[in-house]
């Protein structure tokens, strides 16, 4: 069986603020309907992916800002990194993850370890391993993104 992830809805308190957000990062806009008054669906893209975002009204019950860990994989971490901030978009500083364990997202963009655990170093990862070096950002209403530099993806990918 082959399943493809298409498309990730993702909450959003105020549908025209999440909108200017998305085209500002350089998403592309797939399509926007508003049939009516309580139901109003825009997709959008991040370059060079597969997967979209659906977000709009009507859309889910869940909390807007409630999703953490959207990952993007991206070639070069530093230059995406420096394309985002050139749009505007407020970025964190490239870090590592140190202790070599799966990072844990525990509220708004705020990415903490299990305990005993060294946790987020500074810079990209020294040996610039596949899936080691990160950056975040969030949308307007929290919802927080992971940019994840691989070079070299796992077989089968």
């Amino acid at each position: 069986m082959d399943l493809k992830l298409e498309v990730i809805v993702i909450p959003v308190s105020d549908v025209p603020r999440a909108k200017a957000f998305y085209e500002k990062a350089g998403f592309r806009l797939d399509i926007e309907a508003k049939p009516s008054e309580d139901w109003h669906c825009i997709q959008f893209t991040p370059p060079g992916s597969e997967c979209s975002i659906i977000f709009g009204k009507g859309m889910t019950t869940a909390e807007p800002g409630s999703f953490q860990g959207i990952y993007l994989v991206v070639p070069d971490i530093e230059a995406a990194r420096a394309e985002l901030v050139e749009r505007g978009i407020d970025v964190s500083e490239v870090f590592h993850d140190g202790a070599g364990v799966f990072l844990h997202g525990h509220g708004k963009g705020d990415f903490t370890y299990p305990p005993g655990f060294a946790g987020k170093e500074s810079g990209r990862h020294p040996d610039r391993t596949d899936y080691g070096s990160f950056a975040t950002f969030t949308d307007p209403d929290g919802n927080g993104w992971v940019l994840q530099e691989v070079r070299k993806r796992l077989p089968g990918r």
